[in-house]
């Protein structure tokens, strides 16, 4: 396998960053997840212009979007071809001093390459105790600084959830580990707004673009008790939660997700950079 890094393609195995690296020392750094489709990536222009938005909302040097634009293609060429894969961009704010405090060294560019498997049917999904905070300086961004992710995830796996959902500070529904959450209550679509602190995720656009929802502050509850529900996300696309907190929705899927997954189907088969 092989990896970019600052406009290189080396082999994995001789893929090398500073242990100085503010990413790998403070999570000082912000990513990208793009879908891979036999072998054409999806939605990168819109993935990279988030990049660059996280980039600035962290307060970190900008990266060279074109530069990881032309890595990405590179890697896509120099890699097998797969049905699906999973594509990892990473920029980090550089080498650093061993504390909070940036250096002035350039962006680290990382881009890595990896199958992934087609996302289940259905999805069951846990609360996290733990809320997002909405007014954060965190809040909305897509960086490296994870661990908070990694340990909800933890918490649903253990009481057999496949992701955790995330109130906000306000007690409001905000979004999943990686995922974003649409809601049908009484046949209205209904998504929490980017004021709730979720992630202005890429495939929660199209859907909004595609499909159309509302865009509303939720109670947590109304989730549970909710027609039918779905998760967006690059590697999920739409995808139905059978249950929230063991408690089964009415419908997996209900008519307004399943329009809405063969609606995102079809638009996304149509253009491979919408």
């Amino acid at each position: 396998m092989v990896v970019w890094i600052n406009g290189e393609l080396v082999p994995d195995t001789e893929a090398k960053i500073s242990v100085f690296d503010h990413g790998l020392v403070t999570g000082d750094g912000v990513f990208e997840t793009v879908k891979v489709i036999d072998g054409t990536p999806f939605a990168l222009s819109r993935h990279l212009l988030r990049l660059g938005r996280s980039a600035a909302g962290l307060g970190m040097p900008q990266p060279d979007v074109d530069q990881i634009r032309a890595g990405a293609l590179a890697l896509v060429g120099a890699s097998p071809t797969r049905p699906l894969a999973r594509m990892r961009i990473t920029a980090t704010a550089g080498i650093a001093p061993l504390g909070s405090q940036r250096g002035n060294s350039p962006v680290t560019a990382i881009i890595a390459l990896a199958e992934q498997k087609p996302a289940a049917p259905s999805v069951d999904v846990v609360v996290a105790p733990w809320p997002r905070n909405e007014e954060g300086a965190l809040a909305g961004l897509k960086t490296t600084s994870y661990a908070e992710n990694v340990r909800a995830l933890a918490y649903a796996a253990e009481r057999g959830g496949g992701e955790a959902i995330f109130p906000n500070l306000a007690g409001n529904l905000c979004e999943g580990t990686g995922s974003n959450v649409f809601a049908a209550i009484g046949g209205r679509l209904i998504t929490p707004p980017l004021s709730s602190g979720c992630l202005a995720g890429v495939t929660r656009a199209l859907v909004l673009e595609w499909v159309g929802a509302a865009e509303d502050d939720l109670p947590l509850d109304d989730l549970s008790n909710a027609d039918e529900a779905f998760l967006t996300g690059t590697t999920r696309d739409v995808q139905p939660i059978a249950h929230v907190n063991g408690r089964k929705l009415a419908a997996v899927p209900g008519p307004i997700t399943r329009k809405a997954a063969e609606v995102f189907a079809m638009r996304s088969a149509e253009s491979p950079d919408p």
